[in-house]
């Protein structure tokens, strides 16, 4: 029978060219490797050819690009038909509105505030601007709106009863209350004009305003609007004529040559509840809440009832017919209120609904106790393998040699509180402006802070959220509040303070008490105004953080960019073992069920490629003098731009980083030269523009972009005259090896510690691939089956000795699935002690053992393995030991070899393969 909580899980990335039929076809596949669970990215309908499903424009209704309901329903009696269940991805916090397709914010564009879903998108009907007061901000333009405009970038169509405006590919709604002047002139044109027209245009002069937001006139609007439009449609049908006269009317209002055109097209534009704007202006005005800065997704107000329930009525019924056996939460840091949505979600779900989120944790933060979940999704979980294969020693080299390069010193607090600066500057400066002027409304309602100015005030929302250490705080009205958010807070104002001492200091403090309201305050503020101010700041703490850290920071800060992965800790200088093993006891007995992820759809890098790349810090010296060569033998490829070359040296050192976690193991060849030079070119391009020095999405450098992408083509160009290929290669080929040892070892703990394994589509054999979309190409499942069927009729050595046909990652995987399929209880519930090895490798030994009752398991696997030859087996572990806790017989997992007695040598126990996983 199928336990509702998963044993291991598979990640799919749905899209139109991957489906559910796709999917169904795999099933046997992955029941046959050892998952338990699919885990699918979000399959309700999305923006047209959407690959990765966030931008869901309706919530109730499947992916028509995935397939029918049948081919879902389909999937779905397949995986029960193997015993699996579906782990779906959930959306709350924003919905996509590309092109205005989403048919809720349609209606918001034509009705505005009378629309009855202008309360569920989280919308400022009265922003700072106030020509922007009862509209919506649209920066959908590629130019300033008056050049679109006078250049014919609009034109007038009628189609199934309404009148649209088409930019493009899109086409948004009119209000018809605007559109009186054009059915006037179709009426006196046709003259006489038959009554039904005249009725009509009467009928439209009636419509409740949009700003008429009362229950009642907002229903009457609703209703009416749709006779409207039935009684135009059935009109033109019936009578050819006024269809005639009314296109002809659209054409002349669309004709440029009219001395009339621009004045008339503008006053129609202007009059409707949306302001149309360059996609520029969005940084700084745009009056709805985003996800991050993308302006093509609009947050909606999840901690509404109505909105709750309007958006989970799919969902629910999935759940209900068992389709659904568990739910992975989207961005929860973007929620109002998390836990209440948690607590409403698993009431109606049920104590059995497998319950996970997608939370980025601080390096001292732990999930909220208070939240019904099984744990998050799994970034903590992957910075902690890497940072325990990465050598302390090496990286504080490693440290001293990317200063060398760069002839300068980065630290990296400096640069993430400069990127998140720069993010409130430009990205996101509209919702910190906004941020001020709450604070400004809230200073005004009590006569001791009227004196604060609102740039005082916008400048301390700046310069707090900018000293923030976690994503956000969790404060909520009427509960307490947790020691936890006071200390962050406190230490956040406290270092923004340090920061600027020139600014006054009740204005931090000021910020202090809103957020946390002193017992007996004797100055009061509005109490109202401020819950609101909280929610809001909570609300862009998260975003700001991850636009200045993951999408900034983290692409100026290329020290070791193994380090630099979500959530992660690029300033960090290792793990000890003891520290490894405190933290998997915390989550044994915390959260036993929570996600273990190395790789996801977010990652900045593969699993493959961090573990090459964490190798790196093993050979501190080589590197050392690999990268002052290269730079001396590349300087020729570089330009000049008035006094500055590109590649810069930062760009540079992030460059070979990458060609050494991405290089085929093949070597670099005709046969995918092209490819690797075009994957390499675009991580370029996109580390550029994420790192905002020379080049950015907002104003793309095209001159320095197209410099770097061809840095990397003369790198990488065929021919003896390059010196590089043929350079790198050694040292690709180590890293290689190394990162083969590094990649197992972290697969070895991911399917054995404490928690629930995911594998990304394709990660079961070697992937090499960077940030999305280079992780998002199609995978070779006919190869992997193949790999699945070969691991039988290959030793453990044979596979380890041919390691780059990746089958011996296959084969540890499937060996430990099916070990976890075997025994659930010991993973699920075992406890766990780690082990301490003695000898001349001690460090160099990953031990623990997991225990319960009838059953004992113990886990080793090798870290730092360079010092001990290659391959790192037999004799190269001297007098290297461990000791178990019975002399019992002991079974190897992998390699089926006993080994008796209280001690184990690993000279013996690495003899054929450099891990291990015993069994009582």
């Amino acid at each position: 029978m199928m336990s509702h909580l998963p044993s291991a899980t598979y990640r799919f990335q749905f899209h139109q060219h991957f489906t559910f039929a796709h999917a169904k076809v795999l099933v046997p596949y992955l029941a046959r490797l050892g998952i338990s669970h699919v885990y699918a990215s979000p399959i309700f309908r999305a923006a047209p050819g959407s690959m990765h499903g966030y931008d869901v424009s309706d919530h109730n209704e499947l992916n028509p690009e995935l397939g029918t309901r049948e081919d879902f329903e389909a999937l779905s009696a397949e995986l029960q038909s193997h015993g699996l269940g579906f782990i779906l991805d959930f959306v709350p916090n924003h919905m996509g509105i590309e092109h205005a397709l989403n048919p809720w914010w349609r209606d918001v564009l034509e009705s505005g505030p009378a629309s009855p879903y202008a309360k569920y998108f989280d919308i400022d009907w009265q922003p700072l601007k106030r020509e922007l007061e009862n509209k919506v901000l649209l920066p959908v333009l590629g130019e300033q709106y008056g050049a679109t405009l006078e250049s014919g970038g609009f034109q007038i169509e009628f189609e199934g009863g309404d009148f649209v405006v088409r930019h493009g590919s899109m086409t948004l709604p009119l209000n018809p209350l605007t559109l009186q002047p054009l059915l006037r002139e179709v009426a006196q044109q046709l003259s006489p004009a038959p009554p039904e027209i005249e009725s009509i245009i009467t009928s439209i002069d009636h419509l409740p305003l949009s700003t008429e937001t009362a229950p009642e006139r907002v229903a009457e609007r609703v209703r009416e609007r749709q006779i409207i439009r039935e009684r135009l449609q059935r009109l033109c049908t019936e009578m050819p004529p006024v269809l005639d006269a009314l296109q002809q009317r659209v054409a002349a209002w669309n004709d440029r040559a009219d001395p009339m055109y621009a004045d008339r097209l503008d006053q129609l534009l202007s009059a409707q509840p949306y302001r149309l704007s360059s996609w520029r202006v969005a940084g700084e005005e745009i009056n709805y809440r985003r996800f991050f800065d993308v302006n093509t997704l609009a947050a909606i107000r999840m901690e509404l009832p109505e909105v709750f329930d309007a958006t989970h009525r799919l969902l629910f019924e999935l759940m209900d017919a068992g389709h659904v056996t568990g739910v992975r939460i989207d961005h929860i840091d973007g929620l109002a209120a998390p836990q209440d949505y948690l607590m409403r979600l698993r009431e109606r779900g049920g104590a059995d609904l497998y319950l996970l989120v997608e939370k980025i944790l601080g390096p001292d933060e732990k999930l909220r106790a208070t939240w019904p979940v099984h744990g998050t999704t799994g970034y903590e979980f992957a910075n902690q393998l890497v940072q325990l294969l990465v050598p302390p020693a090496g990286v504080t080299d490693i440290s001293v040699i990317y200063d060398r390069f760069l002839s300068f010193r980065l630290d990296y607090r400096e640069v993430i509180y400069r990127s998140k600066k720069v993010v409130m500057q430009s990205l996101l400066a509209s919702e910190t402006n906004v941020l001020g002027q709450l604070l400004n409304r809230i200073s005004e309602s009590h006569r001791w802070y009227r004196d604060f100015t609102v740039n005082a005030l916008t400048a301390v929302v700046r310069e707090v959220i900018a000293c923030f250490p976690v994503y956000r705080t969790y404060l909520e009205p009427d509960q307490p509040v947790t020691e936890s958010d006071v200390l962050i807070i406190r230490r956040a104002v406290n270092l923004a303070r340090r920061r600027n001492r020139a600014m006054e200091r009740t204005v931090f403090e000021f910020l202090r008490d809103v957020l946390l309201p002193p017992k007996d305050n004797a100055h009061p503020v509005d109490e109202e105004l401020r819950r609101f101010f909280v929610q809001k700041f909570q609300q862009c703490t998260g975003p700001i953080t991850a636009k200045g850290v993951e999408d900034t920071a983290f692409y100026v800060f290329n020290r070791l960019v193994a380090l630099n992965e979500v959530g992660g800790e690029p300033a960090a200088t290792g793990l000890t073992l003891e520290a490894f093993h405190r933290q998997n006891a915390a989550r044994q007995a915390e959260l036993p069920h929570t996600m273990l992820a190395t790789s996801t759809h977010d990652t900045k890098r593969s699993e493959d490629v961090r573990a090459r790349l964490a190798a790196i810090a093993e050979l501190p010296e080589e590197w050392g003098r690999a990268v002052k060569r290269w730079q001396v033998m590349n300087r020729k490829h570089r330009q000049d731009f008035e006094g500055e070359t590109a590649p810069d040296a930062n760009e540079e050192y992030l460059l070979y980083q990458t060609l050494l976690g991405a290089w085929p193991l093949e070597g670099l060849h005709d046969g995918n030269r092209e490819e690797f030079i075009q994957r390499i070119q675009d991580y370029m391009v996109k580390a550029l523009h994420e790192a905002k020095v020379n080049s950015s999405w907002l104003e793309p450098n095209a001159a320095w972009d197209d410099a770097v992408k061809s840095f990397v083509a003369a790198l990488l160009a065929p021919g003896r005259k390059n010196r590089f290929p043929q350079s790198i290669s050694p040292l690709a080929e180590r890293l290689a090896q190394l990162g083969m040892v590094n990649s197992l070892t972290q697969t070895v703990l991911k399917l054995t510690c404490p928690g629930v394994p995911d594998i990304y589509q394709g990660s079961e054999l070697w992937d090499f691939s960077l940030v999305d979309p280079d992780n998002r190409r199609p995978v070779d499942y006919e190869k992997r089956q193949q790999a699945l069927d070969g691991i039988a009729h290959a030793t453990p050595g044979e596979m380890l000795e041919h390691w780059q046909d990746g089958r011996i990652k296959m084969f540890i995987i499937h060996s430990l699935l099916t070990l976890r399929r075997a025994r659930p209880e010991l993973f699920a519930k075992g406890g766990y002690t780690g082990l301490a090895a003695t000898g001349i490798w001690t460090d160099k030994v990953v031990a623990f053992e997991r225990r319960i009752e009838g059953s004992s398991m113990v886990v080793i696997v090798p870290r730092h393995v360079s010092e001990l030859g290659w391959p790192p087996l037999g004799q190269a572990w001297h007098d290297t030991q461990l000791s178990l806790a019975t002399a019992a017989p002991w079974r190897d997992v992998f390699t089926g070899r006993e080994h008796a007695g209280a001690a184990v040598s690993l000279s013996e126990l690495f003899a054929e393969l450099p891990f291990a996983v015993l069994l009582a």
